[in-house]
């Protein structure tokens, strides 16, 4: 049997107390996850881990929007259509703001989140871009261990585009190829028995790579997605998102354990 793991945003600025855009709970989530990881050693055949990789400017950043005032927005503020379109907000440097508008209309057309501002995070290079500590060590005795290789997955790097979903940005830029669909992840996972699906936050980077991941996927397949719930959690405020994401998942096939329950 095949079992891939996929990790997604393990990082320090969401899973410690102290990080930029910590999720309350993650740190204990990946505490449990370091566990199974090292419980279950070479019984995991492929560990995917996505790595949330932003710069300092970026759209969805409060350096990148200004007011009138010359005031940035603060973060969690939400950004949409007619505040650029009446001059509530704009970019800071002006020759982006049809990008901009662009943006936000795109984001209302795909569907997809409003444009909401976050504390500057999981800036490339940075500490809280790295993997939390502790299952940081648990993939290194992993590699050792079973002389396999974890397969890392950057998203992010585009200053013009959200990328929750680690399968593509929630606008595509196509003249960047590491926004568009990353079809082999998507053919990796599709030669796993079980999908193992672990991270943070489940309201949001988890909850989009796995809808994406799934409607890549054959339907049949969805039934290999093990969602493990005690080693994820939502942003706070957002816990709807995370509810409703399980409920429609688990109604396509997706199905739930827990670190300590799977393969007990």
């Amino acid at each position: 049997m095949q079992i891939h793991l996929i990790a997604i945003d393990p990082q320090v600025d969401f899973c410690d107390p102290k990080g930029a855009l910590y999720v309350a709970g993650a740190d204990r989530d990946m505490e449990r996850l370091a566990a199974m990881i090292n419980r279950l050693g070479r019984k995991i055949n492929q560990i995917h881990v996505t790595l949330d990789s932003h710069r300092v400017i970026d759209v969805a950043h409060p350096i990148f929007w200004i007011d009138s005032k010359g005031n940035h927005p603060a973060p969690f503020t939400l950004i949409n259509e007619d505040d650029v379109v009446n001059g509530r907000w704009t970019t800071f440097y002006p020759g982006w703001r049809q990008r901009g508008l662009d943006y936000v209309k795109a984001l209302k057309a795909n569907n997809r989140y409003l444009l909401c501002i976050w504390p500057p995070h999981c800036i490339i290079g940075s500490k809280g871009h790295s993997i939390y500590p502790m299952v940081s060590d648990a993939l290194i005795k992993w590699e050792t261990d079973n002389f396999r290789i974890v397969d890392f997955v950057t998203k992010g790097s585009n200053i013009f585009t959200e990328h929750y979903s680690a399968v593509k940005a929630d606008v595509p830029d196509s003249a960047d190829p590491s926004t568009m669909t990353n079809s082999r992840l998507i053919d990796i996972l599709q030669t796993a028995d079980v999908i193992l699906i672990t991270g943070e936050a489940l309201s949001h980077c988890v909850c989009n790579t796995v809808n994406d991941i799934a409607d890549n996927f054959d339907v049949s397949n969805i039934k290999k997605f093990v969602l493990l719930t005690d080693t994820t959690s939502n942003v706070p405020g957002f816990e709807n998102l995370g509810k409703d994401f399980v409920k429609n998942m688990v109604a396509r096939g997706m199905q739930l354990s827990t670190s300590t329950e799977f393969l007990k």
